[in-house]
């Protein structure tokens, strides 16, 4: 490997490294910092948040008993379920809201490791870990509707209505699920409050709570891809801080709020909007059993007179990519609503290698019935050949710098002196020129893989497809595998080592190895001392690595595995396969064919770095004849 390859690598790596920490995920840095400026206001949220949570607690202490909805208060009501084969939903007469939701299709790790046939719990209420309730504040005081208990007065097997009535107010909450789908419509109605209600005040107080339970083996890798995310009207998604807790206020309008996990999210959709929403999302401790709680208020629009309905969906199911994008079959409002964003893909470039390649490809292969990790190795296999082409171009240029070896060593002699390292730099680049030979070649594949490697990055610990699927000694390909786990955890490794990840930093090694061997043979002896610092750079990055991926999903650490493992062979065969005699002989054709044409420096980029180097040696010896004259007319 030579010296601009190893230095390509090295800022490869120190890219994925600083893409990994900036990236751990995050929706389009560059555009959320222009949104947050524009309809963020961080410094606000928490007097709003404290102003609303009063307004919700702003009760009487003693109610007259002519108050409305007196007679409908209630200590607990009475379940529905509501239910179709993707999703069940149990409703509770008292508030008429959602008290649990379960996705049968799906486990948590924990019932999927015991072999429990128990469905997936995304959304519990009655356990007091969430709640959702509208406030309707009327002339005289504030409703908290979750208080009152309503009266089911329709059922059937795809929809629900529930009524809050006294005399000729009422308030109807009616819920309709969709067959075969994860998406609920949800519509309020309030009738007859034209005269209870400010002719200024034509807005519902939604608040919205959800602590989110760990639902994934390891809760570092899934807490860093869970976030409370929303989309701004008419602008991209975007989240709130995902490592740390975090709170704001957003002036615009939004389209929907997510409370989202690695995997599953519970989605609200309002038709005409979210308004003055209050985010807040606060992380817990490992081992809790939860990973973040998410706290939503906004206001909706409402009509008091009834004759319209306020319109909501919600979606509580699967964060899979081709999923989400066809919700837009059932969308309540006049526009695509991206639901596709809560898979996060990457900054646009990566997400635009996942949205129009990787994806497909997965899909075809996953269609095929094939195992997840074969999967993963096709989509290897498919990758390498691709960058095959640019690969050997990479290697014939190394291949060339070392059988013209021999003919650099005469120029070092030539020019042993610290003094002539430029002339000795630009012989040596008019050599390479006349040969035929490109010095910069070997970053070319480096330069190729790069966004490949970082889309992958960025498509694998997404990929639901991975969840609780098998492969080899690895039990889950969405988590980490577990080849010894401890009672404790050990500072910067965690309570496990991972068998995957130690044969990636493991075959990095041993691909380094390769590659330097390969280009022993083409440095100078300055250019074998550099190299004997950047190899121990290069073993020190896959100690870092280790420590880095021991956490990440062995799904991930399988990909970058095998990747490694068919770039070595495919180095190790084009080295059987190169005839360095053959080769030789046509470089020494090149040269036959430039010596005649004295004007003639060869094509590429060597001759374009000789005649800059050589404009600088004249450039250099301009400013001293210079220098020199000026003191001749001083003296």
């Amino acid at each position: 490997m030579d010296k601009n390859t190893v230095i390509g690598l090295i800022l490869i790596v120190l890219t994925i490294i600083g893409f990994s920490y900036f990236n751990a995920p995050n929706y389009d840095a560059s555009q959320t910092e222009v949104n947050n400026t524009e309809t963020v206001q961080k410094e606000d949220a928490p007097k709003q948040t404290a102003k609303k949570a009063e307004a919700v607690a702003e009760q009487p202490a003693v109610e007259d008993s002519t108050a409305l909805f007196f007679a409908a208060k209630a200590d607990k009501g009475e379940d529905v379920v509501l239910k179709n084969n993707k999703v069940s939903v149990v409703f509770n007469t008292k508030g008429a809201m959602i008290s649990q939701v379960s996705l049968p299709e799906f486990k948590s790790y924990q019932n999927y490791n015991e072999g429990k046939e128990v469905p997936l719990l995304l959304y519990d209420a009655k356990s007091g870990d969430a709640s959702m309730n509208f406030m309707l504040e009327t002339k005289t005081k504030n409703l908290n509707l979750s208080d009152y208990l309503f009266t089911l007065s329709e059922k059937t097997d795809s929809s629900v209505v529930f009524e809050l009535a006294d005399g000729d107010k009422k308030i109807v909450y009616t819920y309709t699920l969709l067959p075969d789908n994860y998406l609920m419509n949800f519509s309020v109605q309030t009738i007859g409050f034209q005269d209870e209600v400010s002719a200024k005040n034509n807005t519902l107080q939604l608040y919205w709570q959800d602590k989110i339970r760990q639902q994934e083996k390891g809760y570092y890798f899934e807490n860093m891809y869970s976030a409370l995310t929303y989309k701004v009207s008419d602008d991209s998604s975007e989240k709130l801080n995902d490592q740390e807790d975090d709170e704001v206020s957003v002036t615009g309008k939004v389209d929907w709020i997510a409370f989202k996990n690695q995997y599953f999210s519970s989605l609200l959709i309002a038709k005409e909007d979210f308004r003055n929403v209050n985010l807040k999302s606060l992380k817990q401790e490992e081992g809790s059993g939860y990973l973040k709680d998410y706290t939503a208020e906004a206001d909706v629009v409402f009509d008091p007179s009834g004759s319209k309905t306020t319109d909501f969906q919600y979606y509580f199911g699967p964060n899979n990519y081709r999923l989400l994008q066809s919700m837009d079959e059932f969308k309540i409002t006049g526009e695509d609503q991206d639901l596709e964003d809560l898979v996060y893909l990457g900054w646009p470039l990566f997400k635009w290698i996942n949205r129009y390649f990787t994806i497909y490809v997965f899909d075809w292969f996953t269609q095929l019935g094939l195992p997840m990790g074969i999967v993963l190795l096709l989509i290897t296999l498919l990758l390498r050949a691709i960058v095959y082409v640019p690969s050997k171009k990479s290697y014939l240029s190394s291949a060339k710098m070392r059988v013209l070896k021999p003919k650099i060593d005469e120029i070092a002699k030539k020019y042993p002196k610290q003094e002539d390292a430029m002339k000795r730099q630009q012989e040596t680049m008019s050599l390479y020129s006349q040969y035929g030979v490109s010095p910069m070649g070997g970053c070319l594949p480096m330069l190729v893989q790069m966004p490949i490697w970082i889309a992958m990055f960025n498509f694998v610990p997404n990929a639901i497809e991975l969840r609780q699927e098998s492969f080899l000694f690895a039990e889950d390909l969405s988590t980490y595998d577990s080849l010894i786990s401890f009672n404790t955890s050990v500072p910067l490794i965690g309570d496990h080592l991972s068998l995957f990840c130690l044969l990636f930093c493991g075959t990095n090694i041993v691909y380094s190895i390769i590659m330097m061997r390969q280009q022993r043979d083409t440095m100078s002896s300055e250019q074998a001392q550099q190299m004997k610092v950047m190899q121990w750079m290069m073993f020190l990055m896959s100690v870092f690595f280790f420590f880095m991926f021991n956490k990440y999903s062995a799904g991930l650490n399988y990909y970058y595995f095998i990747s490694l493992l068919a770039g070595a062979l495919t180095m190790w065969y084009m080295r059987k396969t190169t005839d360095d005699a053959k080769l030789l002989a046509k470089l020494e054709a090149n040269y036959q064919a430039n010596k005649h044409n004295p004007q003639k420096r060869g094509g590429g980029l060597a001759a374009r770095l000789a005649a800059l180097q050589e404009q600088q040696v004249e450039l250099q010896q301009k400013k001293e004849e210079e220098r020199r004259n000026r003191k001749k007319k001083l003296n």
